[in-house]
């Protein structure tokens, strides 16, 4: 039970990329002809481009070690699978040197409790895109319960978050010929029974918002045509998008719709008897359903019955009662300025909460007593590292799946049951990089207007204090996000094991002290965020850990706009930047693929007044031939139908007009992520390592 809003967590429909259209853009941006995403003028300037950085970076020896040894860990067959129950088998979703596009696939406990498991392949996705001639990459599927035979499975052409679905059989292991299918899109479905779903797509003109997700959500009857699906719900053409799903928890089955109006409000309903029901809470609360209660996450303080409950508080009220107008609640969860809610999910009689403490995981238990909520520790949990738990069959059972991980541990998954005081150690990774020696420190960065910013530094011990070490920081600081200590084999391998330094910063933005930590660097303060990146990096070349000719930084998606800022704003603290995936253009963001969803995060570029907030923030604005940056590497994927490649592109024209050094590397596939496979992940990853140590660890 995932405590981020649906439309954060799962994509929904819009128009594919490549069929997208520029939007008008300014008569003084010299560089539109860039947004073409699949134009053949386009294409050629990013084939030169490529052809430039990769004779740059990726021919020597060196690159293809580094290269082979990413991917040796990105294939090995000592990961960890992560499973998903559904009926007697264990699921898991599979890549490796030999099925570089990966196998779906199944097993038992008892194998699975093996080292070395026997599998029953599903669905090989190699051999299927082989047979159909088409690049196809697992998007997941939607299986129904409680037989688990019939799947709504999602393939996306190159790694696109537009996908096709089609209806598979898990008995016969085959699509059915005349199952449920949709065409490419950003689609969204749900299975109502064996012979309806629940349906968001591309249903022709003005079917969709003007973030380019579902406007409306239909039920769609088996062996009807698609054209004869009922609506069920619709939004507005200014929404985000909406959404429509069942939840099938046994003896409290229910449909459930939410509309998001912005990123971060929304609406929330159940249909009864086919008519919509609102369930009545804060606008920007988030509500998810667990038995027979309604639990509310507020993200802000709200009055009700005359108690005051605070923002980032856990509530719980029994459904029903609820609904008929009571508001007796109860408080599960309370934050302070430095505790924040990270998470809370259900198993058969109890609610796991996890809470992150400056940072760091601490998981309960809570129980209903007498109808009063109870709260304890969770027997077994470690007292260091990032902890998460996910239910294994809430309908069934109190078991539970365990991960632990830290910056220097090898994650390790266990099987866990409440009230039982040792979970199992099931599976750990080996260690992919040599962390003898190393250490993990916590320190807080004072930001311009006086606000403590923690962050994490991976370093050898005993690390001589002389601002000589290569450092690499890390951030994102947005959406609520936080970024929490976890095992990065790549970064140990390419860069700590080479002696350098890894920082991670937890600067507002973020969620990791709650909804007030990221609504501080909201719109107009969208500074504080930057302030906050900035105040980590001159506490690094304070401490002497670092300087800023050894110091580079790196960061994708919004995290590509972070770096991007720290290029126009910050260039005097950095020796390099690394710009992934990102956005960079925010006077025209929001006409660019699913743009204008993040409004509510960044603010609205057709506002005059917000638009001088912007352009303060927008790198692609902010470069100027007069001023000094770093060397830049900026990577994105042609197939990215999320955040439009066409930002990329034309920082790094501008950049190149300007006469600054500036690499630049477009992955034809890999959508948002980047990359369709690992052996594309693993050349991705080598070009940023590879241009970083270059620029930081010279004298």
């Amino acid at each position: 039970m995932r405590t981020l809003p649906f439309w954060l967590g799962t994509l929904l429909m819009g128009q594919v990329m490549a069929d997208t259209p520029a939007q008008p853009a300014a008569p003084d941006d010299p560089y539109l002809w860039l947004e073409d995403v699949g134009g053949d003028k386009a294409l050629d300037w990013v084939r030169a481009r490529n052809e430039a950085t990769v004779a740059k970076l990726g021919q020597r020896k060196s690159f293809d070690e580094l290269s082979a040894r990413l991917l040796g860990i990105l294939d090995s067959k000592e990961r960890i699978p992560g499973v998903t129950k559904m009926g007697d088998h264990y699921y898991n979703f599979w890549r490796d040197a030999a099925q570089p596009r990966g196998v779906w696939r199944r097993t038992s406990l008892a194998e699975f409790r093996k080292k070395s498991p026997e599998w029953e392949v599903v669905l090989d996705l190699d051999v299927l895109g082989k047979e159909e001639s088409e690049n196809w990459v697992w998007a997941g599927a939607d299986c129904l319960k409680p037989a688990y035979e019939r799947c709504l499975v999602s393939l996306s052409r190159g790694g696109a978050d537009a996908t096709v679905v089609r209806e598979y059989d898990l008995k016969s292991k085959a699509f059915l010929k005349d199952g449920y299918t949709l065409s490419e899109a950003k689609n969204f479905v749900g299975w109502q029974d064996i012979d309806h779903i629940f349906v968001g797509t591309n249903f022709g003109e003005g079917s969709m918002t003007d973030s380019g997700y579902a406007r409306i959500g239909k039920l769609w009857k088996r062996g009807t045509p698609l054209a004869e699906a009922t609506t069920v719900f619709e939004g507005q053409a200014a929404d985000v998008g909406i959404y429509v799903g069942r939840d099938f928890t046994v003896g409290f089955e229910r449909d459930i719709i939410s509309r998001a109006d912005t990123f971060f409000t929304n609406e929330a309903y159940l249909l009864q008897d086919g008519k919509p029901v609102k369930i009545e809470k804060p606008h920007s609360a988030n509500v998810q359903f667990w038995r027979e209660w309604l639990l509310i996450e507020l993200r802000e303080d709200w009055t009700v019955g005359g108690t005051t409950w605070p923002a980032g508080a856990l509530l719980a009220a029994k459904l029903d009662s609820f609904l008929a107008g009571k508001r007796e609640l109860q408080m599960l969860y309370e934050p302070n300025q430095r505790k924040s809610l990270a998470g809370y999910s259900g198993t058969r009689n109890h609610l796991i909460v996890n809470e992150l403490d400056m940072v760091r995981n601490k998981l309960y238990v809570l129980s209903v007593v007498d109808g009063k909520w109870q709260r304890k520790p969770l027997a077994g949990t470690p007292a260091f590292g990032t902890v998460g738990v996910n239910p294994i069959d809430a309908d069934a059972s109190d078991e539970f799946f365990m991960t632990v991980t830290d910056y220097l541990t090898p994650t390790s998954l266990y099987l866990g049951k409440v009230g039982s005081d040792k979970p199992e150690l099931l599976k750990s990774l080996p260690s992919f990089f040599e962390s003898k020696g190393l250490e993990v420190a916590q320190h807080q960065a004072k930001s311009e207007d006086g606000t403590l910013v923690p962050y994490f530094v991976v370093h050898k011990k005993d690390l001589k204090l002389d601002g000589s070490h290569p450092t690499l920081l890390y951030g994102y600081g947005g959406f609520e996000v936080s970024e929490v200590p976890s095992y990065r084999a790549g970064v140990g391998a390419a860069w700590l094991e080479r002696g350098g330094v890894y920082a991670v910063a937890n600067i507002r933005g973020g969620g990791e002290f709650g909804p007030a930590w990221h609504q501080a660097a909201l719109k107009a303060n969208r500074n504080k965020a930057y302030e906050d990146m900035a105040a980590v990096a001159r506490d690094l070349a304070t401490r002497k850990i670092t300087s800023a000719k050894h110091l580079g930084v790196q960061g994708g998606s919004n995290g590509g706009l972070l770096t991007g800022n720290m290029l126009s704003t910050y260039p005097e603290l950095f020796g390099a930047i690394v710009i992934q995936v990102p956005l960079l253009d925010m006077l025209r963001f929001h006409k660019l693929l699913a743009g204008a969803s993040w409004m509510g995060e960044y603010g609205n570029p057709d506002d005059p007044e917000e638009a001088k907030f912007l352009r303060k923030y927008s790198p692609y604005h902010q470069i100027s031939k007069d001023k000094k940056y770093p060397p830049v590497l900026l990577t994105t994927s042609t197939r990215d139908d999320r955040v439009h490649p066409g930002h990329a592109r034309k920082l790094m024209a501008k950049l190149m007009e300007q006469g600054h050094s500036a690499y630049y590397y477009e992955n034809i596939e890999g959508g948002h992520g980047g990359a369709a496979d690992n052996k594309q992940s693993a050349f991705m990853q080598s070009l940023a390592y590879t241009f970083l140590w270059d620029k930081l660890a010279a004298e």
